[in-house]
């Protein structure tokens, strides 16, 4: 499974978006291949990604995708992210 962590610039938000869903992910008993990239990069890193965490600001950026886009409200809520993933991934 491919998780993308998407954020402006790609070096902020994005890694600690990266580093905390590896942490739930780990708590949940799952494994990912987890990228932090930035808005630009998203039709390339994100083109086999099964799942995009971002805030609302890049939804519309991100355009179409097969992949199930969530938004986080709150990047360092490891409960929010716990909850969401758990829906996405079922």
């Amino acid at each position: 499974m491919k998780i993308v962590a998407i954020c402006g610039a790609g070096i902020g938000s994005s890694s600690i978006l990266k580093v905390n869903t590896e942490r739930v992910l780990a708590n949940l008993g799952l494994e990912a291949e987890v990228t932090a990239a930035d808005i630009t990069s998203v039709r390339t890193v994100a083109a086999d990604a099964q799942v995009i965490l971002t805030s609302a600001e890049f939804v519309e950026a991100i355009g179409k995708t097969f992949a199930d886009v969530i938004v986080i409200e709150n990047y360092f809520d490891l409960q929010e992210l716990t909850e969401k993933l758990e829906k996405s991934l079922g």
